[in-house]
């Protein structure tokens, strides 16, 4: 029975997001137009519509040894493949919040599960979350604030979004968006404090699943086919962003986009995306003992028709960090072009390889 069900699962994935996603999905229009919904950023507790939402802080350019700023929650277990670690799980699932904060500094490293109920305080309209003592963020659209504080390290940041926006997915029962940002504040780093700023992203999701109906965890065999994600925040320059996005659902494509955003400027979305990965030798191996292909290095191409947008090779170059969904975050240094002329520099990424174990 389990088995029917997952092939099931998997035959009907390519479907719905290769027929059904493209005819309700708003994304490429609404990227196009100025954020107006700061309504929409609510945490959704308790909600059996909305089974999680996802806050998440990006920080993708920093000085030696950091080089990135990440944090990264959720708020309610997600029913999918690639998000959920059923043995953080809260007594009622639907409970479960997470945060994992990191930067490519020794011991900088933060993933703990948290109970909504027992451990967190989160306002109804957003504008105050609370994950323990551990982090805070605070919200006044345009204008955030997040504190941060893990031990080892923590951040002070205040940060400004613009009205740019990448849509991942726009639809009535799933939305994931990234704003375009600046920031400024600290880093603290055992003693010292180190100033940090410049661009960022301030993102935001919600969405309904299966996991609303069960106080369970939703088992193996019913959660979404969502296998394969991977997302990359990359600063071309002090005033141009480009994030990168590649997501497999069974096999299928569910977002394969390249979103270009220039401070005071608009963002542009191409679709024309390819995604080449020279994978690690050895696999990385989490807390329980799970093995996931990890890559040594990508390729992205992005073209607009004749056009040659951007071709950036990477090479990751700094520890992974366990705790994004069953993955890991990290940083690599780039080099390639763009519209022309080279670029160089270093990058955020995510990165959650199922596909493997799922088949």
């Amino acid at each position: 029975m389990e088995h029917s069900t997952a092939r099931l699962l998997r035959t009907a994935a390519p479907v719905l997001v290769g027929r059904v996603l493209p005819k309700v999905d708003r994304r490429i229009e609404e990227s196009r137009r100025p954020f107006t919904r700061r309504d929409l950023m609510r945490p959704h507790v308790d909600s059996r519509t909305w089974a999680w939402t996802h806050y998440g802080v990006f920080v993708p350019r920093l000085p030696a040894p950091y080089r990135y700023l990440n944090t990264m929650t959720f708020v309610g277990a997600t029913g999918t493949v690639c998000f959920d670690n059923d043995y953080l799980a809260a007594p009622d699932a639907r409970r479960t919040a997470t945060v994992l904060s990191s930067t490519a500094a020794d011991g900088h490293h933060h993933y703990r599960a948290y109970d909504t109920r027992e451990d967190c305080a989160f306002a109804a309209d957003g504008s105050r979350l609370a994950w323990g003592g551990d982090l805070v963020i605070e919200a006044d659209h345009p204008g955030y604030r997040l504190r941060s504080g893990y031990g080892r390290f923590g951040a002070d940041l205040e940060i400004t979004a613009t009205s740019q926006v990448s849509w991942f997915v726009r639809t009535p029962f799933y939305d994931h968006l990234s704003l375009l940002a600046t920031c400024r504040g600290t880093v603290t780093d055992g003693g010292e404090t180190v100033d940090v700023g410049g661009l960022c992203t301030v993102e935001y999701a919600r969405s309904v699943s299966p996991q609303a109906l069960s106080r369970t965890p939703v088992p193996p065999r019913w959660k979404l086919p969502v296998d394969f994600f991977t997302y990359h925040v990359i600063d071309l320059d002090e005033r141009t962003q480009l994030l990168l996005t590649d997501v497999r659902a069974a096999g299928a494509t569910a977002c394969k986009l390249a979103h270009l955003r220039v401070l005071d400027g608009e963002t542009t979305v191409y679709q024309e995306v390819s995604f080449e990965v020279t994978p690690r030798a050895e696999p990385e191996i989490d807390p329980v003992g799970r093995a996931m292909r990890v890559p040594r290095g990508f390729r992205w191409t992005v073209r607009d028709g004749a056009e040659e947008i951007a071709v950036l090779d990477g090479t990751v170059d700094t520890p992974l960090r366990y705790g994004h969904g069953r993955g890991y975050v990290g940083a690599y240094s780039f080099k390639g072009t763009f519209r022309g002329g080279p670029v160089s520099g270093t990058a955020y990424f995510e990165w959650i390889d199922c596909e493997s174990r799922s088949k």
